[in-house]
């Protein structure tokens, strides 16, 4: 089954604190051709009467049967909301089951037509949405209820959260977490030795050598982690080169990692590697034991990844740490966009399958996770905001981190981007293998640039997949 695509604008923008993505577009051959319809010989499924409190009509005494991703954010904040569901609704029961395989466990679920009700789309191992599409409910209706505290949540959101979900005019994942990509550090390290945060490459080069003086790298990795620093690789190349860069890897061009801003950054972090500013090991190393090393043991100054990072290592994270984010390094001056623009989007994407035995049980948890109270219970616990507005103060609740995003989205103002072709056509566990032998040492720039193009020309000439085009 496929479904007709379109050209549209992928370039994503901030307004207000949140990183609006472009609509996109996705068809594919779907893995399991079941239908979009919800009905189903549950019960649950069938709905009660609908009303203010129970605007989809759950079924009373109905079980909601939720699937999510144990990553940063860990699973505590859907319980949470789950508790609150519960109370609202007398009798029915939330089972919130946490999961760090997402694709290899719901895969199976989706072709049998026993999907959950509600599922967090996240993580390395996550479902392609073009495998999915036709088989997940639109949540435009969800936007339009009311929240638990009398709002249409519409109203109560940031401006652009439908946008990174919306595929041919279906919202068919809502994004709840706004995620802010940096470079992070501790703030105290920095300034008890006097660094500053480096802005270009040939700065952070410069950093190494003096992390390598006070006896630490300037970087290091963990073995399913290691394609942050692609992440990190394809920001700093899109701010130097702008969007000529982003169009090209976006739209799978050939020699597209080749472009000059591309070669740039590879070769700056190729220098890295072979001065040996990057700590060695990480192949072998889980990536939060080695992202340890850097929040607890310092044994590195710098460390790229997504805004969850302080709530993932909290209990790992040495004290007085404070931690702070900066923007992605440019190469130099010349860069088509300032220092001070930001790879920021929404993020940790909730699904509501339409074979779900639950459907209106998925839909008002996901209804409760966006009321005022579990919203701020997010902020507070996890240190990042969600798509809800007014949830974060301006102490960030005593987080470094959580203040420093706030800062960093200011300063950035209308240069906030994004990207999505790396999730869209599931790339990510082909280019772990690539990423973990460069940063060890044991492939060069020329191979790396060689084993990207071929994931990419490989994506790029399988006729099974219709592509996106990026505008």
């Amino acid at each position: 089954m496929s479904i007709e695509r379109k050209t549209v604008d992928r370039r994503t923008l901030l307004r207000g604190a949140l990183a609006a993505a472009a609509v996109i577009p996705l068809s594919s051959t779907l893995a399991a051709c079941a239908g979009s319809n919800s009905d189903s010989d549950d019960d649950s499924s069938k709905g009660g009467e609908k009303s203010a409190d129970n605007p989809f009509g759950m079924a009373a005494d109905s079980t909601t049967d939720a699937v999510i991703f144990d990553g940063g954010y860990g699973t505590d904040y859907v319980a949470f909301a789950a508790t609150i569901m519960q109370k609202n609704h007398k009798g029915s029961t939330v089972k919130v089951s946490p999961t760090t395989e997402i694709s290899q466990e719901l895969q199976p679920r989706f072709v049998a037509g026993d999907p959950p009700d509600l599922i967090d789309n996240s993580g390395e191992n996550s479902i392609g949405f073009a495998t999915i599409l036709d088989q997940v409910e639109d949540l435009s209706d969800v936007l339009d209820a009311e929240n638990l505290e009398g709002t249409k949540i519409r109203d109560t959101l940031y401006e652009g959260v439908e946008a990174p979900g919306t595929f041919d005019g279906k919202l068919a994942a809502l994004n709840y977490v706004m995620t802010v990509y940096a470079v992070w550090y501790s703030s105290s390290l920095f300034e008890e030795n006097g660094w500053t945060p480096p802005k270009t490459w040939d700065e952070a080069i410069a950093l190494g050598a003096e992390a390598k003086k006070a006896g630490k790298y300037l970087f290091l990795w963990g073995k399913e982690a290691a394609t942050y620093y692609q992440t990190l690789a394809i920001a700093s190349a899109i701010k130097q080169g702008g969007d000529e860069v982003r169009l090209a890897l976006g739209n799978l061009e050939p020699n597209c990692w080749s472009m000059p801003a591309v070669q740039a950054v590879f070769e700056a972090m190729g220098t890295i590697v072979d001065r040996g500013y990057m700590k060695p090991g990480g192949a072998g190393t889980q990536f939060t034991a080695a992202q340890a090393q850097w929040s607890n043991n310092q044994d590195a100054l710098l460390y790229p990844s997504g805004s969850w990072i302080e709530n993932e290592m909290k209990d790992q994270t040495k004290a007085g740490f404070d931690m702070k984010g900066f923007p992605e390094m440019i190469v130099d001056d010349s860069s088509a966009m300032p220092w001070e623009a930001l790879h920021a989007a929404a993020g940790e994407p909730f699904q509501v399958p339409s074979k779900g035995k639950n459907v209106p049980g998925g839909k008002e948890l996901l209804r409760t996770m966006l009321s005022k109270e579990a919203a701020t219970n997010f902020a507070k616990t996890k240190l990042a905001p969600t798509i809800v507005k007014d949830t974060v103060p301006a102490d960030g609740f005593g987080s470094t981190a959580l203040v420093s995003q706030t800062d960093m989205l200011k300063a950035a103002g209308p240069n906030v981007f994004t990207w999505t072709f790396v999730d869209l056509y599931g790339t990510n566990v082909d280019q772990l293998v690539v990423w973990n032998s460069f940063l060890a040492g044991k492939s060069s720039v020329k191979e790396l640039t060689s084993r990207l193009q071929d994931i990419t020309d490989k994506v790029r000439e399988d006729d099974s997949i219709k592509k996106i085009p990026v505008t």
